[in-house]
């Protein structure tokens, strides 16, 4: 099963200064092991380029987008025409009861010079206004329904295409984000191992699905509501200023206002929105390490620490989205109350034009409508501002694993067929960090067939030795050579594929013994796979299982046992038959019968191959051709069992440790063994 990344964990409330905050997250990412730190971030560190590049995902379907702003453009058109339809329609019920309430056969002059003698100049200012004036005709009914049924149509129309608009906007939305998902997952597979070393694996699922889940629901969501709306307000707008110039002025007095909310408001959620976002990660990696974990949660009684950790992230991911959605929240509402400023100013002053003549009733009605639409649309415009800084949130995290550096290309690397296995270490040098070396200057020579066992204290270097040698991590100087071949010349593919590794961690996926075993060689006979099971006795147990070799392995392989899991990836090298053979501490799992089994087929399995054995029970270690013991990334030993037993070094400094603690164990009384310089009595069962 794969190593566990601990997240770390952080106050609900953080009223430390930003210089105490980064520190104290620097030092936690220390202790967690966490590689490089970097600071977390707070706001968004590029609002305009992220939200850019975040718009740069459509590129590929400009044309089609092209297309539906067209139609788009269409439906507001008609959208936008529909209340000055309307107006007139009002005009003709106005004009046809202020006719049927003159006397018939009177002109409209007559009409009006008669209203202004009797003092009702106001009256008289709006019946001059109506054009072609019938005194006694009464309404028109006949233009009033033509202008409903072109009412109706329009909107019917307007609908359609917006309709258009929306699902073929959903469409390309969609692919996007299906595109954006397959890039991020070939950009997991172009990380170096560095880069999971440092990330915590809840963390990089957040990004993998939160993330971009919210980055798709973002896009689907305000696209056609930001397009819409822009161009609505352009369009009521243009319509706005052909009825009355000055009441549109008066209509454009909430835009500035409205530019200060967004401003104010928009600042200060963003940063929440960021927060939000990266502590939903850091509280997925808490979930994800205590799942996987529960069992030793459990064991150590430890569920109300677990209980109190998950209890103080919540609360941190509660705050920081509550205070964010707050915010956010307040920009419609406020948007709305400037918008009710504006339509008050536009009735006041609409009523004064249409007593003095310059604009009829209809038209008032019309400019009513428009500037709620207006300032409708500017508070959902403002609205959708806060779903976008969610959205550009999550799109930047995503954006900066896709940023992260990868590991160096191998496109048109040597792919040389599999040899003998021979290995050579020339002066390698390599380090975790700039500021403290590992491995200096290192060779060694490894000859085709020979077994290395490799010990040393904990932090030595024997682990990292067999990753340089698969590429995990590049080296910084020297060469690792494969049969003669560089293999920083090789591809990692053919490379890889000459190589088998058996860890302590069994690596085991979902589905059945059978497709874990042929895991390292797909197109296996199903004899092949067989031969490999028997070999590594994997067939002694399996056959006790329900479904034998197509028992489904579940998430965390509970349904097998430590030993058996072990087994079964012993096979899985077995199976591979690579040219180098690495077993990290292979058999730490299995009880002292099957370790002597296994020895006798991994002998087998050895033959004429280079086989790396780390941190190996003595019974390995005494049979290995060669025996490296490491010390802070140097070989200070190197020689069969015997001679560096005979030589009384750092060798034998190990082996007396740990024939020591077992006597002491066993509460036993040393005596020297004249073979091996060790004290007798007890077996060990690891090496340090």
């Amino acid at each position: 099963m794969a190593r566990k990344d601990r997240a770390p964990q952080a106050p609900v409330e953080d009223s430390r200064s930003e210089a105490e905050r980064l520190e104290d997250e620097q030092a936690e990412a220390a202790r967690l092991g966490a590689g490089d730190w970097e600071a977390p971030p707070g706001k968004a560190k590029s609002f305009g380029p992220s939200i850019k590049r975040m718009l740069g995902l459509l590129r590929p379907y400009r044309w089609l987008m092209t297309a539906v702003l067209a139609v788009g453009a269409a439906g507001v058109v008609l959208s936008v025409i529909g209340p000055r339809i309307l107006g007139e329609a009002t005009n003709i019920i106005v004009q046809g009861f202020v006719q049927r309430q003159l006397p018939a056969g009177a002109t409209q002059e007559q009409v009006v010079e008669g209203l202004r003698q009797s003092g009702q100049g106001d009256l008289a200012n709006i019946v001059e206004a109506m054009p072609g004036l019938q005194p006694g005709a009464g309404i028109d009914f006949e233009a009033l329904g033509g202008i409903l049924v072109a009412v109706i149509a329009i909107y019917a129309l307007a609908s359609l295409f917006q309709w258009i608009q929306g699902y073929v906007i959903n469409g390309i939305v969609q692919r996007t984000v299906k595109g954006l998902r397959t890039e991020v997952e070939e950009k997991v597979h172009r990380l170096p191992l560095s880069y999971y070393d440092r990330m915590p694996r809840g963390e990089l699922l957040s990004r993998l699905t939160n993330d971009l889940d919210n980055v798709g629901q973002t896009m689907s969501q305000t696209i056609s509501q930001i397009v819409t709306g822009v161009l609505t307000i352009v369009g009521v707008l243009v319509m706005m200023f052909t009825i009355n110039p000055w009441l549109a002025l008066i209509a454009l007095i909430s835009v500035p206002l409205t530019a200060v909310i967004v401003g104010l408001v928009m600042g200060r959620a963003q940063s929440l929105f960021k927060e939000q976002w990266r502590r939903t990660g850091r509280l997925n990696a808490i979930v994800e390490e205590t799942f996987t974990g529960h069992a030793l949660v459990k064991v150590f009684g430890r569920e109300r620490e677990v209980r109190e950790r998950f209890r103080e992230e919540n609360e941190a991911v509660f705050q920081a989205s509550f205070k964010a959605q707050f915010l956010s929240g307040l920009v419609f509402p406020l948007m709305t109350f400037v918008g009710n400023i504006g339509y008050v100013l536009v009735a006041v002053a609409g009523g004064l034009f249409v007593a003095a003549g310059q604009i009829r009733v209809g038209d008032v009605q019309a400019f009513i409508q428009y500037s709620q639409q207006f300032s409708q649309n500017l508070g959902q415009i403002g609205q959708t501002f806060a779903m976008v800084q969610s959205g550009v949130a999550s799109a930047e995290r995503v954006f900066e694993l896709l940023d992260a550096d990868e590991q160096g290309s191998d496109e048109g690397g040597a792919t040389p067929t599999p040899g003998a296995g021979r290995v050579a270490f020339e002066r390698v040098r390599f380090s975790y960090s700039p500021v403290r070396p590992l491995i200096e200057d290192l060779s060694l020579a490894v000859e085709p067939g020979q077994t290395v066992a490799i010990v040393g204290p904990t932090g030595a270097g024997k682990t990292t030795l067999v990753n340089l040698l698969m590429r995990f991590y590049e080296i910084d100087g020297g060469r690792i050579l494969l049969d003669g071949v560089d293999t920083a010349t090789m591809t990692r593919d053919a490379l890889r594929r000459q190589t088998g590794m058996v860890l302590q961690d069994t690596w085991l996926f979902g589905g059945t013994i059978r497709d874990n075993i042929a895991y390292g060689r797909p197109d296996a006979t199903e004899e092949e796979i067989l031969e490999a099971a028997r070999a590594t006795y994997v067939d002694r147990f399996v056959h006790s299982l329900p479904d034998g070799y197509d028992t489904l392995i579940d998430e965390d392989a509970s349904n097998l046992s430590a030993g058996e899991k072990q087994l079964v990836t012993i096979a899985r090298a077995f199976l591979a038959r690579p040219s180098v053979l690495i077993l990290d501490e292979a058999t730490s799992s299995v009880d002292t019968r099957t370790e002597q089994l296994l020895q006798h087929a991994m002998a087998a399995l050895r033959t004429d191959r280079t086989s790396f054995v780390i941190a190996h029970r003595l019974s390995t270690i005494r049979d290995a051709d060669l025996i490296l013991v490491m010390e802070q990334g140097a070989i200070v030993e190197q020689g069969s069992h015997d001679e560096l037993v005979a030589a009384r070094g750092a060798y034998w400094r190990l082996l007396n440790a740990q024939f020591e603690q077992a006597v002491a164990d066993l509460d036993l009384e040393p005596e020297d063994d004249a073979a091996t310089g060790a004290p007798t009595g007890a077996v060990p069962q690891q090496t340090t």
